[in-house]
């Protein structure tokens, strides 16, 4: 472990997650004082002043807190509390510029683009200061939310809730919180190992070694405000369920007419899958659209990775240890396979564990229930956060260079991840494969996730804050 690393020194939402605590609010704030805004932050970290939320910390001693309260800052917010400019210039160019400025890069264009934002991501400029509340209860939120305004150093834009449902599940159907990355030094029993290699600390930490030889991120001066900081690209992310689940049903009935439909679902096999996953209605179709989710995404929709079992989902499989080989049943095109693709071959060999994130995510919206006509649906998604040290090594190249390129292999450059990518149906394709080692071409993806606001944002160390607390320019 390094010396200069103390996890009470980390918000404690960057290297531990928060899967006890159902219930999450965003605040998305703008500060309204300067001088009151700077006592806040004072006070957020004090320990004894608990008119204001305390900041989580890494480091919960013997209990765990009934709720947990971060924040992260905006370029915009850095501003705001008056940042001296030498410090701000040391940030990197994309968090500057905001999301809005990236979103080509990013892929949010056509329905996902900053011009369909509702508020307040429709004013990037004013969006200062993101918290975050965590708790078992929705009560917890609001008695959070109150302390947190009350002194009127900050104004609420808006707000985004969600929830997590039972079992890890998201609105698409696969099981999820599987995996996240393990770090070197920093010991978590919650967190097992899935045989990928430790992670430096430099991956998500400024200040630290990265797993680029001889690369350290520059940490913003002075060192109090940069050490032990990290970026955040919070994504609010509407999920077309109902348009997923059709497509499924196309497909799948396309497959029953294909020549080779007994190669993607051998005779029999229907029965086994249908049981597993607790298929209410179990026939041919309805197993063939589970082969279809499973492919698309890389896991069964219960977790079980194709790496490990293809033909069927495995519920005694560990589903967070395996790896890609030449002989991987796994698509190329597959969704956590673009995301990462672990230690299998790739044309950027030296980006393999490179581009490692520390995802927390939680639904918004209601469960989707099949028995519900087609017609009006509420909005559901996900409210995503994308944590690394460096936004355009980490976030922004895996969202343009792998799901909207697919430049890490030949074999599906060209196309965008079926699952998350910026999709038309004119242009979209998907190669399912074969044991025979061919493939089936799945065409008219429609685009399933759509951008509905975001930012990024900088989650200061509590030096940090207390750093920016005592500002007086």
């Amino acid at each position: 472990m390094s010396a200069m690393f103390d996890l009470s020194d980390l918000q404690g939402n960057i290297l531990r997650g928060y899967t006890r605590k159902p219930y999450v609010r965003y605040l998305i704030l703008e500060v309204a004082d300067r001088i009151a805004a700077r006592r806040w932050l004072a006070a957020a970290i004090s320990g004894r002043d608990h008119d204001v939320p305390q900041i989580t910390t890494g480091d919960w001693g013997k209990a765990r807190p009934d709720t947990c309260f971060n924040i992260g800052l905006t370029y915009e917010g850095l501003r705001a509390l008056g940042t001296p400019t030498a410090s701000l210039e040391m940030f990197p160019n994309e968090f500057i510029e905001g999301m809005t400025a990236r979103a080509i890069k990013l892929g949010d264009v056509g329905q996902s683009a900053p011009e369909t934002w509702p508020s307040p991501f429709d004013e990037p400029g004013r969006i200062h200061l993101i918290a975050t509340i965590y708790a078992e209860k929705i009560e917890q939120l609001d008695h959070v939310q109150q302390r947190a305004l009350d002194r009127n150093a900050l104004r609420l834009l808006g707000m985004r809730e969600g929830y997590n449902f039972n079992g890890d599940f998201v609105h698409f159907g696969y099981r999820d919180n599987i995996m996240q990355p393990r770090f070197e030094g920093v010991h978590d029993p919650e967190r097992h190992a899935d045989g990928q290699p430790m992670a430096p600390l430099g991956t998500v930490l400024l200040g630290h070694k990265t797993n680029l030889e001889g690369l350290l991120w520059r940490v913003p001066q002075p060192a109090e405000l940069g050490h032990n900081g990290t970026f955040n690209a919070f994504r609010v992310l509407r999920q077309d369920v109902v348009g997923f689940e059709n497509y499924l049903d196309q497909a799948a009935s396309d497959l029953l007419k294909h020549t080779q439909v007994d190669e993607v679902l051998p005779p029999g096999a229907e029965t086994k899958i249908c049981q597993v996953l607790s298929i209410k209605s179990p026939s041919r179709h309805a197993a063939l659209r589970e082969v279809v989710a499973a492919n698309l995404c890389g896991r069964w929709r219960d977790g079980t990775p194709l790496a490990l079992s293809a033909d069927l989902p495995d519920p005694g499989v560990d589903q967070a240890r395996f790896d890609y080989d030449h002989n991987s049943r796994c698509p190329y095109g597959a969704h956590i396979r673009r995301c990462n693709p672990r230690g299998g071959q790739i044309v950027q060999r030296v980006a393999n564990n490179s581009r490692r994130l520390v995802r927390r995510g939680v639904p918004y919206g209601p469960a989707y229930d099949p028995a519900t006509p087609n017609g009006d649906q509420p909005e559901r998604g996900l409210l995503g956060n994308f944590i690394g040290a460096s936004l355009g090594a980490q976030f922004e190249a895996m969202s343009c260079d792998w799901l909207n390129l697919g430049l890490q292999d030949p074999r599906i450059t060209g196309s965008n991840d079926p699952i998350t990518g910026t999709n038309d149906p004119a242009t979209s394709w998907f190669d399912l494969p074969l044991k025979s080692g061919g493939t089936i071409r799945l065409r008219g993806f429609p685009e399933f996730v759509s951008t509905r606001g975001g930012a990024y944002t900088f989650l200061p160390s509590l030096s940090a804050i207390r750093y920016l607390g005592s500002l007086t320019t």
